[in-house]
C-alpha cells in the first residue's frame, strides 16, 4: 500500500534517489548531461535534502514522500511565493511507477498543505519546455499555461526554457 507522508530524515536517501533517477529519465532527451548533472548536484544531494526535510516553513513547506514497503517511490515539495500563491517546486516519481496515480496523490498532499496551512488560493508550477511527461500531467490537473521563461540553472551558452502554469484552488 502506498502512503503519502510528510518526509523526515528516514526518507532522505530515497528522495535523493527518486529525484536523481527521475530527473535523468525525464530530461535525458531535452537537456545536456552537463545540465542534468549540475541540477542534480545542486538540488538532490543528501545534505540539501536533509536540510529540506528538517527546516520547513511557509516559503518551503518540506517534502512529501510516496512510500511503499519502506521505499520512497515519489517525492514532491513546494512553498508559498506570495501571500496567496503556492508553487510546486519539485515532483518526481520512480520512472517505473508512472501512471499509477502516485503523482496525483503527491500533488493533492502538497495542495492540501498550501490551502489549509498557508491559505493559498492559486498554485503555480514551472515545467521544462519539451517535458512531455510533466506538461500533460499538470494540464490534466487544471493548470493553465501563462508564459514561457528562461530555465533556472542555465549556464553560458545554454538557452533552455520553462513553461509557467497556474491554477486557482
Amino acid at each position: 500500500m502506498i502512503e503519502i507522508l510528510k518526509a523526515d530524515t528516514r526518507h532522505v536517501a530515497g528522495i535523493v534517489k527518486v529525484c536523481s533517477d527521475a530527473n535523468r529519465n525525464t530530461y535525458s532527451e531535452i537537456r545536456s548531461e552537463e545540465y542534468i548533472n549540475r541540477i542534480i548536484k545542486e538540488f538532490y544531494n543528501p545534505e540539501r535534502i536533509q536540510r529540506e526535510v528538517t527546516e520547513t516553513g511557509r516559503e518551503w513547506g518540506g517534502y512529501f514522500a510516496a512510500v511503499e514497503e519502506n521505499e520512497v517511490i515519489g517525492a514532491i515539495g513546494g512553498g508559498m511565493i506570495s501571500d496567496s500563491a503556492g508553487e510546486v517546486f519539485v515532483l518526481y516519481l520512480n520512472p517505473s511507477r508512472r501512471n499509477e496515480g502516485i503523482g496525483t496523490m503527491l500533488l493533492n498532499a502538497l495542495t492540501r498543505q498550501q490551502k489549509e496551512e498557508f491559505n493559498a488560493t492559486e498554485q503555480w508550477v514551472s515545467v521544462s519546455k519539451g517535458n512531455h511527461k510533466g506538461i500533460p500531467f499538470y494540464e490534466a490537473k487544471g493548470f493553465i499555461f501563462k508564459n514561457e521563461q528562461q530555465d533556472y540553472g542555465n549556464s553560458e551558452g545554454e538557452n533552455y526554457h520553462s513553461l509557467r502554469y497556474y491554477r486557482e484552488l
